[in-house]
């Protein structure tokens, strides 16, 4: 797992960024309500969880390089300890006991926030925060900011506001070895639970029974949440790309479409598979199902350090407007598709999305107005898809088809690693893997 040590590196290594006489105030997330007086289960701000692994809202992370601190200078602000409120809400670990978990300098209650705010920010230059993210951070640094200003004769107030995204994002773009290896645990998990809803999938089961076969091992191994909104789409269902409503039943001869990995420990996995309920794919369902695990295998064959994702998409392309035309989808030669860009209505998204604290993690794909070479550490997914509408110039034993194949790697030096292999995805495995079930 990722140790204190690792996100006192990563505090360091932000740290080094600043110009010199600079302060990065960072607010963690709040409780969300989820109805009246509920609230949401409590998930961390992925930049906040990836320089301290403090997992409690209400939180601020303070850091200077001012050389009044001798030395890179680091402070929590967290919850104070209130035995009655723990008793409600459960054990808060204090500033005292922050202090020495999380190798600090200085740690604060949160109830004395605006004079701690002051403190630091007075007599530095720049103040990088994330302004616009949380209404509540805006308006506490907002207010300090303008007390400083208001001080007379004494130029306290810093000059300068910065946002320190762009750093943060670019740093957690490249995972460290402590990172894949918490993604490698979170892909085993959620590969686990695939191959249970392959093997407890039946005619006439409902998506969100599948959806529940799928939470539960997430749970049982330790993930208790699942790293987006699960999908679960059966039949015409695994069309719609971004489909959770996860409630019709299944009929035989259907195909499913689920898309769901667990998050642990704050990190994502996301896997896709399509299978038929009934264990046993059509003629046609094959072929169009051949075609994307084609497209997916000539996607794999070309990823490494030093491509881009546009051009590993351009094979893509290929492959599947070449397949869509022997299939008879593209009534037109596989140069005139590649050039009216008609493959478009079957496969409308990307090739694949950085993978990381967010299932689309941070980063920028585009460096001065050009592609981004991928580079070793950075985890990626891998996704193409077909998507076969019902519609009247669609021969019949193709309509309402829905098939995308997704992995998760880490790029390397030589190609990739692959995190998700643990899940069956030819034809053959698959039916193999169904029939013990």
């Amino acid at each position: 797992m990722v140790t204190v040590k690792q996100f006192r590196q990563c505090q360091t290594r932000l740290l080094r960024q600043l110009p010199p006489s600079s302060v990065l105030v960072l607010p963690a997330a709040q409780l969300v309500t989820r109805s009246r007086d509920t609230e949401y289960v409590f998930r961390q701000n992925s930049d906040f969880w990836y320089l301290t692994g403090f997992n409690e809202p209400d939180a601020w992370l303070l850091l200077s390089n001012h050389e009044r601190y001798a030395g890179d200078y680091r402070a929590l602000v967290c919850q104070a300890k209130d035995p009655q409120l723990e008793i409600w809400h459960g054990k808060r670990l204090g500033p005292e006991q922050a202090l020495e978990t999380f190798k600090l300098d200085e740690a604060y209650p949160t109830d004395v926030l605006p004079e701690v705010l002051a403190e630091w920010l007075e007599g530095h230059q720049q103040v990088f925060f994330p302004q616009g993210e949380f209404a509540f951070a805006d308006e506490a640094v907002f207010a300090v900011l303008d007390t400083l200003r208001k001080t007379p004769k004494q130029n306290l107030a810093p000059t300068a506001l910065v946002d320190c995204r762009p750093l943060i994002h670019e740093m957690r773009l490249l995972k460290s070895r402590e990172e894949i290896a918490v993604m490698t645990l979170a892909a085993e998990i959620s590969a686990r639970a695939h191959r249970r809803a392959m093997q407890f999938a039946s005619p006439g089961c409902y998506e969100y029974q599948l959806e529940a076969e799928l939470h539960h091992e997430f749970a049982m191994a330790g993930a208790r949440q699942p790293a987006y909104g699960t999908i679960v789409g059966g039949g015409e269902n695994a069309c719609i790309l971004h489909y959770t409503e996860n409630n019709q039943q299944i009929a035989d001869g259907s195909l499913i479409l689920i898309d769901a990995g667990a998050e642990f420990h704050g990190y994502a996995a996301d896997i896709t598979r399509t299978f038929p309920v009934n264990g046993k794919f059509t003629a046609a369902q094959a072929r169009v199902y051949q075609l994307v695990l084609d497209a997916q295998l000539a996607a794999l064959a070309q990823l490494k350090a030093g491509v881009t994702l546009p051009a590993v998409t351009e094979v893509v392309i290929e492959v599947i407007c070449r397949g869509l035309c022997e299939l008879g989808l593209l009534r037109e030669s596989p140069e005139q598709a590649l050039a009216s860009k008609s493959w478009r209505r079957f496969f409308m998204h990307g090739l694949g999305h950085y993978l990381g604290l967010d299932v689309h993690d941070v980063g920028d794909y585009l460096l001065d107005g050009q592609p981004r070479v991928l580079a070793d550490g950075m985890v990626i997914t891998v996704e193409p898809g077909v998507y076969i509408p019902v519609e009247d110039d669609i021969p019949e034993p193709y309509r309402g088809i829905g098939i995308r194949i997704e992995d998760n790697i880490v790029i390397t030096r030589e190609g990739y690693q692959m995190l998700t292999g643990d899940v069956p995805k030819t034809i053959a495995e698959i039916e193999a893997l169904m029939a013990e079930g």
